[in-house]
């Protein structure tokens, strides 16, 4: 059982790994985010979710995040956590779980229940960004540029999906699935037989998938930090060592080129912050997230690609580094976003009456 004896400091709970397949990605980002909390500043509490969904105690050993959510034997629960940081004042959970069931409005919603402040978007805004086809649906809705989509149900017609999708986008496209990030699950299809197999295995990860037309264009990101009055970072560009910007460029061999700041013109650069700003507004994000465009320098211009809530905080994540450019340290980005979500906390206990 947690100890409940936490007065003098602010109280953290970090919370990763999670049932998803970006369980890995998570360990990753959870050991960096502990590296960078300041022990003066708060008094940690380290749990950990497994693959198979048991609640675990961990301790300060970074090395072996992922190790001890399998030989630990100092499980708990999510029910024990939340009474817990319910009864200790001065919380704030930091969620690290990408993907569903964690990232998708899930946790946040238990956290709410337990009346627990936590970082980044609330219960719609997480649940809109991790669905990437609700998501394109609300940015159409409120004009703003993407690529062109078709999104298909594990229960439709294959065939029939993929006639449409090629009638609407052409060829090359790109099939994913609407419920994943960190590019897990995302393949590019040059031919009629690849979007079938692509399908397939989107339908692995989610019962809907999107195929996206593929855009010749920069991959450009911004990062927005903030409530309602959120701020955007310089941008950025991503420069993939592969065809496109995948998992391994992400997370394993540290191969794409980033630009930061992006090359851009100062009215383009102007233009792709208030963009994010009102993306990040439009889709009810709050805290943080990074917000993915494609730039057709000779056609569209800005296109938004999608939305994440919950960004790695890995050293070659884009995220802590597009604030680190805009003079804003790891460690700094880490205290700014507790007191976003104090802030919220408040506001949102004070307009419930809790």
């Amino acid at each position: 059982m947690i100890s409940e004896n936490r007065k003098s400091k602010t109280h953290i709970v970090v919370l990763f790994g999670g049932e998803s397949a970006e369980h890995d990605v998570s360990c990753v980002t959870a050991a960096h985010v502990l590296r960078a909390l300041d022990s003066k500043k708060y008094d940690i509490i380290t749990v950990g979710i497994t693959r198979t969904g048991d609640w675990v105690l961990v301790d300060t050993n970074l090395d072996n995040l992922p190790d001890q959510l399998t030989t630990s034997g100092k499980t708990t629960s999510i029910t024990q956590v939340l009474q817990v940081t319910n009864q200790i004042s001065n919380t704030v959970v930091i969620p690290l779980l990408h993907g569903p069931m964690g990232e998708d409005g899930t946790v946040q919603g238990a956290l709410e229940l337990a009346h627990v402040a936590y970082v980044g978007a609330g219960v719609l805004g997480s649940a809109i960004a991790m669905d990437k086809s609700i998501a394109k649906q609300i940015l159409a809705a409120n004009n703003i540029a993407q690529p062109k989509f078709v999104q298909v149900r594990d229960s439709e017609d294959r065939n029939v999906a993929v006639d449409r999708a090629i009638t609407k986008l052409g060829l090359p496209v790109f099939v994913k699935p609407a419920n994943m990030g960190s590019s897990i699950g995302v393949q590019k299809a040059k031919s009629r037989d690849e979007i079938i197999a692509a399908l397939v295995q989107a339908f692995e990860y989610d019962e809907w998938a999107l195929i996206e037309e593929a855009i010749a264009g920069r991959e450009i990101e911004v990062a927005v930090l903030g409530n309602e009055s959120a701020r955007a970072s310089v941008p950025g560009e991503i420069i993939p060592s592969h065809e496109f910007y995948d998992y391994e460029d992400k997370y394993l061999i540290d191969g794409a080129k980033l630009l930061i700041p992006a090359p851009l013109t100062a009215k383009q650069t102007t233009e792709v912050q208030n963009l994010a700003l009102n993306i990040f507004g439009v889709l009810r994000s709050d805290g943080m997230a990074r917000i993915d465009f494609f730039y057709e320098e000779n056609g569209r211009g800005f296109l938004c690609n999608e939305i994440n809530t919950i960004p790695g905080f890995t050293p070659i994540s884009m995220y802590p580094k597009l604030w680190q450019a805009s003079g804003v340290s790891y460690s700094e980005l880490l205290d700014q976003l507790i007191d976003l979500a104090i802030a919220r906390h408040t506001k949102r206990r004070r307009n419930t009456n809790r």
